[in-house]
């Protein structure tokens, strides 16, 4: 369980400060009321769930999976007074009309700007001067109803639709910076490339070997200012050595195959890449391929290094996973519309 989270669940079950308070440590009002502003949804009329509570609504029950939406409400004392003036409880179907009254745009927005705060404030694993970051993406189950089976099931047999999730986060404090996500009928690979542009310049972004893909590398790197990527090799991977630097370091060049020549004609036939591999005591032979293609200035041991701590990519989700959804991975919306909103719950 995050700081956040706990922080969240001891105020509002033994102390006496508004346990909403303990959100604005970390998400200024300021920060949701201009969410709202900027996307439309300011409450035009008094109602007892305007769009700004229903902001701190959505991030609560994210937080606290534990609770009924309405215990939730309760809890963060978000309901305004009735007409009469008297603080009487909502009735659950009010709050979910509250809730998907406020669509996903507030949440959308207020998901960049703390992205954006948060990451100037947070420190990253660096190596050769870059910023580490991780793109990799997982599976969350949703309900099972006729709306939602719009986004596919991620294996033959699955009893419940999932939505595909890829998200950009810090290797170190495990901040996401930015996702996609959406149908599983669609490949990670295209939800990453939505992500290009969202790492910071300076930076060594870690993929898995699933993402590995001509047009999606050279944009990753293209994006931002010396933007690099890096992914280990596959084990059928075809490429040429134009220069060797070391009998385990060298420059290589890789066929663009003829669909993606077609689909991006500007990539041409071939890409460079620097390859670097790696002797395991049991005689095998691993290795990855990187942008940083200069030998001088990003040195082999320190991206040996990076390789090998890889594993903090499985260890984001697997929190994720663990402490924040409590091992039950599983949107809470039983509509398409709103699974956009239900995924930034976490």
């Amino acid at each position: 369980m995050s700081e956040f989270s706990k922080e969240l669940q001891v105020t509002a079950e033994f102390c006496h400060e508004r346990p909403i308070d303990v959100f604005n440590k970390h998400i200024p009002w300021e920060w949701v009321e201009e969410a709202v502003q900027q996307t439309g949804r300011v409450s035009l009329r008094k109602r007892r769930l305007p769009a700004e509570q229903a902001v701190w609504l959505v991030l609560g029950i994210g937080l606290q999976r534990n609770r009924s939406i309405q215990d939730v409400c309760d809890k963060l004392e978000l309901a305004f007074p009735d007409v009469d003036g008297e603080l009487t409880p909502m009735a659950t179907s009010s709050i979910i009309k509250g809730k998907e009254r406020l669509g996903d745009k507030p949440m959308r927005y207020l998901f960049k700007t703390t992205a954006q705060q948060w990451e100037q404030q947070s420190d990253f694993d660096e190596v050769c001067g870059l910023k580490l970051l991780s793109v990799d993406g997982t599976y969350f189950k949703t309900h099972n109803t006729e709306e939602n089976q719009h986004f596919g099931f991620a294996q033959k047999g699955a009893s419940f639709p999932s939505v595909l999730g890829v998200t950009l986060m810090s290797t170190r404090s495990h901040l996401v910076s930015d996702a996609a996500f959406g149908p599983v009928t669609n490949s990670e690979i295209s939800y990453a490339q939505q992500l290009v542009g969202s790492a910071p310049d300076d930076s060594l972004t870690l993929f898995d070997r699933g993402f590995t893909s001509a047009e999606l590398f050279t944009s990753w790197q293209g994006a931002s200012s010396n933007s690099h990527w890096l992914t280990p090799i596959k084990t059928k991977m075809r490429y040429d050595i134009i220069e060797s630097y070391t009998d385990y370091d060298h420059l290589i060049e890789m066929p663009v195959s003829p669909q993606a020549q077609k689909q991006t004609p500007y990539l041409g036939k071939r890409w460079q890449a620097r390859l670097i591999l790696i002797p395991t005591p049991k005689g095998e032979i691993k290795g990855f391929i990187t942008s940083c293609l200069c030998p001088e200035r990003y040195l082999f041991d320190d991206l040996v290094k990076v390789y090998w701590e890889r594993w903090e990519i499985e260890r984001s989700y697997g929190e994720l996973k663990q402490y924040q959804l409590q091992n039950k991975p599983t949107l809470r919306s039983k509509k398409k519309s709103g699974y956009i909103r239900s995924y930034g719950e976490y």
